[in-house]
């Protein structure tokens, strides 16, 4: 019979969904969880904390069942969680997870660092996230870490999926003025968004039920664009190439990351969606192919991260 001092849970909780995984202390990197749970957004800043929590018990409480375990306190616990990125934040959620005695060992961190942590066994590189936003966060071999990015929609977020659309719609306008090439931008958002006018846009976006994850997605259209040889949309496509590069160029240099034996970890719905834009990435930055890693399942990382608590600060 499995005992739970035997186990450990990872949390990968985002603004969409929040996973939940189940496994041994030492297991094979990349073997299957014992269990896993899926729930609703975890983001505590998107959502409010109340409501984040309860879809993080939700997903462990479900990866219990599926394990066929009845819910207890196990070994560790990591919480990686979007919108936990200051320690006001972490500490709200590491209080909350003991008062529920999920674990022994509680670690909470934002949603990037598990991102590297299924990327390199050393942890030692940087996790870049594009997808309805964006920002990367970054760990040397000294154990220092720093981020860059993160802004947020009104004022960051440069080459994400919510960027990436905003722009698309802007030069979709500017064609419409006058005041810009013309593009089959325009066409493509009216059809896409079942606008029979090009003035129609305006209430579908301001005054609809769009919601930002909703409009990011809007990128997609973009890239189809671009790749019917749109030369807007693919004008548009290399600035936030030039973003994204930007954003690790300037982690890289924070961090003293100067040789090639550092991992580059790369995730959210633009980069695991578009390949030919994650080539030109990591072309534009000069990094080789085995620095890079697509991550797709960030609780797995959340899940070493758990397990190399119990590793470091044995009972």
């Amino acid at each position: 019979m499995t005992s739970l001092h035997d186990l450990v849970i990872g949390v990968d909780a985002g603004g969409t969904k929040t996973t939940a995984w189940i496994a041994g202390i030492v297991s094979e990197r990349n073997s299957p969880p014992l269990g896993k749970g899926n729930a609703g957004p975890g983001n505590p800043l998107a959502v409010g904390f109340e409501l984040a929590s309860d879809q993080i018990e939700t997903a462990i409480t479900a990866a219990f069942a599926e394990a066929q375990l009845a819910p207890g306190k196990v070994a560790a616990i990591c919480l990686g969680v979007a919108g936990a990125g200051r320690a006001s934040e972490q500490q709200q959620l590491h209080d909350w997870a003991m008062q529920n005695s999920f674990a022994e060992k509680i670690v909470v961190t934002n949603d990037a660092e598990p991102i590297l942590a299924a990327a390199a066994p050393d942890r030692v590189g940087i996790a870049l996230i594009s997808g309805t936003g964006s920002f990367a966060w970054g760990r040397n071999s000294d154990g220092e870490n720093a981020r860059v990015g993160g802004w947020g929609y009104l004022f960051g977020d440069e080459g994400s999926g919510y960027s990436i659309a905003l722009s698309g719609l802007r030069a979709a306008a500017k064609s419409v003025d006058g005041r810009g090439q013309p593009t089959q931008l325009l066409d493509a958002f009216m059809d896409r968004l079942q606008a029979n006018d090009p003035s129609q846009l305006i209430e579908i976006i301001y005054d609809g039920p769009l919601s930002r994850d909703e409009i990011a997605r809007l990128a997609e259209v973009v890239f189809t664009v671009a790749a019917d040889g749109d030369s807007v949309a693919n004008c548009l496509l290399k600035e936030a190439v030039n973003d994204l590069g930007s954003i690790v160029s300037a982690l890289a240099e924070k961090l003293c990351l100067t040789s090639n034996k550092w991992t580059l970890a790369l995730t959210g719905g633009v980069l695991a969606k578009q390949s030919e834009f994650r080539q030109k990435l990591t072309d534009n930055l000069g990094i080789a192919e085995n620095q890079v890693s697509l991550i797709t399942k960030p609780v797995a990382g959340a899940v070493v991260l758990a397990q190399a608590t119990v590793r470091d600060c044995p009972s």
